[in-house]
């Protein structure tokens, strides 16, 4: 931890692309942040325990210099101490009878709470969050009451077979139930947490160091890098089973169609994970009570070696089962397309990227370039006339796949601009001529769309390539981030782990950044995020919003983008679903903002039933259908024959594409697009 600390330390330091002083300041603001992480909700530790960490707050960056980890070993500690004198607490508390006809307030808003004084605070804190607890699941009762009580008398009322079960219980019996279900609940939060290695939060420490230089520098253990590495390829060596956990006990979860577990026919969801071997070398290792990343981690492993898997089976039988690891490929992390059809026998491509993937230590491995390469030539072949790239959600990845994607739209040219700490500018260009599809394109964003989404949206935006539809603008994030292995400046064999480090801003080949400000939709769409604090702008310790000259380039061609926007204007104006969407958006964030809210059982219910019929009124919502029709690539259709996960995540899709008020929206904005190419 020390060596960790000091070479995190020097890293920040000269290597960061905006280095702040280690003082004073600095230690105050890692305090705050760092308090934030291990306490958001001012529930474990005592005014007490925040007085005498306070002591230490202006010390901190002293202690990140020297690898002092006294001030880590006294907060965790007591972390530790809380939490056990809490887990007797509120089991204590669940023991007892529960008046829920006191007239009681439940804070929500950590903001408008103090830690508490005493003991005697925090005994009142916890039972009214084991009330809360204790509402909650009784409404869940009695919204499953209501649910099976009206699908019975539509059973009836059409004069079907009546197979419903509606026995209604007490409001007394509902109370009895739930007190149970939130102390098994409790009893396992506790477990779990007992379970955790205790250095874990040494990670979270020192993120609080990293985070104040800005939010996208972070610190990564060797485990978590590891993760890191399989999301942001979409691979990762294993036998294709997830892990679940329930009360205690690990079983396996849905398997990856094709995938070294599936292959076998000889485990099954469901089964109880009792053992692992991780190879022939090592030893068989209990797992019962473990926690799912730990046996996750043994699970997984080099290629072609064999794990060992003792599993009791749903009969009762327990089996040793043998897998050979192979490389486990992520479907959902990669692009898709499908054909959307139209009333007049139109067809346009529908492309959703979920990342921008590249697999930097597979020359063999997947890329988002290739991938959506590959839908485009399929989307061709049906003869489409225009092609809608889904980014929303989109977080991001390689900034050299976006240039590559950018050069499957138009020819060559400069796509992003990137400038490091010394203000050294470098122009990453797109440098083919063979652009595979130069039709109409309209490009979904929303605030989720961050990074490497936003260089290929502004790109298209500034070279007026196509349309821009979604939220008024994208997340904001315009920083460069490069993993630097802490092992390479120690000249050490040992894995200290990674920290992930902002060196450079990009911008756009206009010279805007998009830092805090995003990418602005060229035809813009309300949604339910609009209302929230989603975005780098939100974030104190962000990077500044800067501009840099323009580079050297020509507009692809002119789409009349004011005709565009007043044409979707004028539909959105009279889509009466989409006015409705804006005003659940509306009472969703009011109810957001609510601060507390009552514990006094009939009054909770009084509100819950209110609440109810507010939302009763967004209902036309869960039933949109946007009339479009949905097909799927021939060999898409041909798998989901014999593909039983693969069908139901692809119908399973295709169900909510139907549902997307958006992308109805997107097609006929592609449709005004036609008449410019």
């Amino acid at each position: 931890m020390q060596t960790i600390m000091i070479s995190v330390g020097n890293t920040l330091s000269y290597l960061s692309y905006s280095p702040k002083p280690i003082n004073e300041a600095y230690s105050i603001d890692v305090y705050k942040k760092y308090m934030e992480i291990l306490d958001p909700m001012k529930r474990y530790f005592l005014q007490t325990d925040i007085n005498e960490f306070e002591k230490s707050k202006t010390q901190l960056g002293d202690y990140l210099k020297k690898g002092n980890t006294s001030f880590y070993n006294l907060t965790v500690d007591r972390y530790y101490q809380r939490m056990d004198e809490i887990e007797k607490m509120s089991l204590e508390i669940l023991d007892q009878p529960i008046d829920m006809n006191e007239d009681e307030e439940f804070i929500l808003e950590p903001k408008e709470k103090s830690y508490p004084a005493n003991k005697d605070e925090q005994y009142s804190d916890w039972k009214k969050y084991i009330k809360y607890n204790i509402l909650q699941e009784m409404q869940t009762m009695i919204d499953k009451e209501e649910s099976q009580k009206k699908k019975k008398d539509s059973v009836i009322a059409n004069h079907g077979v009546d197979t419903i079960k509606y026995e209604p219980i007490s409001i007394d019996e509902k109370k009895i139930k739930a007190t149970e279900e939130v102390k098994s609940l409790m009893k396992n939060m506790f477990r779990r947490f007992k379970k955790r290695d205790k250095n874990k939060f040494f990670d979270v420490y020192m993120n609080a160091y990293t985070e104040v230089f800005d939010p996208h520098s972070n610190y990564y253990s060797p485990d978590d890098k590891d993760d890191f590495d399989a999301n942001f390829s979409g691979q990762f060596t294993g036998i294709g089973a997830q892990i679940s956990e329930k009360t205690g006990r690990l079983y396996i979860g849905p398997l990856v169609v094709g995938a070294p577990a599936w292959k076998s026919k000889k485990i099954e969801e469901g089964d109880e994970v009792l053992k692992v071997k991780p190879s022939p070398k090592d030893e068989t290792i209990n797992v019962v009570g473990m926690l799912v990343e730990e046996v996750v981690k043994y699970i997984r492993g080099p290629k072609n070696v064999p794990v060992v898997l003792t599993l009791k089976k749903k009969n009762g039988a327990t089996e040793d089962i043998t897998i050979i690891r192979d490389e486990i490929e992520i479907e959902d992390t990669y692009a898709k397309s499908i054909v959307i059809n139209t009333d007049n026998g139109d067809k346009y491509g529908f492309i959703n990227l979920p990342g921008f993937n590249a697999n930097f230590n597979d020359p063999k491995g997947r890329n988002a370039s290739d991938d959506v390469k590959n839908e485009i030539i399929k989307l061709k072949k049906q003869n489409i006339k225009g092609i809608i790239l889904d980014l929303r959600y989109n977080g991001g990845g390689s900034l050299s796949e976006v240039v590559d994607i950018m050069g499957l739209f138009m020819d060559n040219g400069p796509v992003v601009q990137v400038k490091d700490g010394q203000g050294k500018i470098q122009v990453m260009k797109n440098k083919t001529n063979d652009p595979i599809w130069t039709g109409p394109l309209v490009i979904m964003q929303n605030e989720l769309s961050a990074s490497a989404s936003e260089i290929l949206s502004g790109a298209i935006k500034d070279y007026h390539r196509g349309v821009i539809v979604g939220s008024p603008h994208s997340y904001g994030k315009g920083t460069v981030q490069v993993f630097v292995p802490l092992k390479k400046f120690l000249n050490s064999r040992n894995d200290y782990g990674d920290v992930k480090l902002t060196v450079q801003k990009f911008y756009r080949i206009s010279g805007k950044s998009t830092q805090l400000k995003g990418v602005g939709s060229d035809v813009v769409m309300d949604n339910y995020f609009t209302h929230d604090e989603i975005g780098e702008k939100y974030d104190e310790f962000a990077l500044p919003w800067d501009q840099i000259p323009a580079a050297e380039y020509t507009p692809w061609k002119k789409i009349n983008m004011e005709e565009i926007e007043a044409q979707s204007a004028e539909r959105i104006k009279n889509n009466a679903t989409y006015q409705l969407l804006l005003e659940s958006a509306k009472w969703r964030k009011d109810l957001s903002d609510t601060k507390s809210i009552t514990l006094n059982q009939t009054k909770f219910f009084d509100l819950m039933k209110e609440r109810k019929q507010q939302v009763e009124k967004f209902d036309a919502l869960t039933k949109y259908n946007n009339g479009l029709n949905f097909t799927l690539h021939a060999d898409e259709q041909e798998r989901m024959k014999n593909d039983e996960v693969f069908s139901k995540k692809r119908n399973d899709w295709i169900k909510n594409l139907k549902r997307d008020l958006y992308l109805l929206e997107a097609v006929h904005v592609v449709q005004d697009e036609e008449k410019y190419f």
